[in-house]
């Protein structure tokens, strides 16, 4: 199963950095941020780091995928 997180679920952060999410930890980067920007609806893979036993577990954003927008669905 892979896990997907939207902008949204991340709580719409606005800076790079290291935040509690419900899985461990999430670092997201500016990079992650500049297209989340662009595309608000963008939703990223969870890539799972590896840590320490008994440690939370650690993310970061892998591959996104941007949703198909209606308007070009018509066309």
């Amino acid at each position: 199963m892979v896990n997907k997180v939207t902008w949204q679920k991340a709580g719409r952060v606005t800076e790079p950095g290291r935040y509690m999410f419900r899985y461990g930890w999430l670092t997201i980067t500016a990079e992650d941020l500049a297209i989340w920007r662009q595309f608000p609806e963008a939703s990223f893979t969870l890539v799972n780091l590896p840590s320490e036993p008994d440690a939370p577990e650690e993310f970061h954003l892998g591959a996104f995928e941007i949703p198909a927008s209606p308007s070009l669905d018509e066309h």
